[in-house]
């Protein structure tokens, strides 16, 4: 699985012009799946994203996590997070088929409510305008295969 997190101070997503999921402070996670990814890889990465320290302490440095800070996740399914792009056209044959991923993308987000976060979301394959203000900006990259 692949995950880029960026640190907001809010976020929203629409779909067919309504807006259906907003966050003030914390994550926007756009979130690939990969055709090796199962629900240990899922639930390995909602760990590593839910405890990752990226928050400013009062000396101004990056020493809290999102849950000290009382932030949420706005999580955004991105299956382009695996494309191929030796050729001038994407490929997207790395990504996982929906019927795996929409379930691993649904469980991550599962994970994330269980550690007692507000998780909100978009639609899965749905045609969506994301919106975000960066923080920071801090952006992190997470690549399971490199956890």
């Amino acid at each position: 699985m692949k995950a880029v997190v960026t640190r907001v101070r809010e976020a929203s997503v629409e779909i067919a012009g309504e807006v259906h999921g907003a966050i003030d402070q914390g994550f926007l996670v756009l979130l690939g799946v990969g055709p090796e990814d199962d629900e240990e890889t899922c639930d390995r990465l909602a760990e590593k994203v839910a405890h990752v320290r990226v928050f400013s302490d009062k000396a101004g440095k990056m020493n809290l996590s999102i849950d000290q800070v009382g932030g949420a996740f706005l999580v955004i399914s991105q299956f382009t997070l695996y494309a191929d792009l030796k050729k001038r056209r994407p490929g997207f044959s790395h990504a996982a088929k929906p019927e795996l991923a929409e379930p691993l993308y649904e469980r991550f987000m599962a994970d994330l409510r269980a550690k007692g976060f507000r998780v909100e979301h978009g639609e899965f394959g749905a045609d969506m305008k994301v919106a975000s203000v960066n923080d920071g900006p801090v952006t992190l990259l997470f690549d399971t295969d490199n956890l």
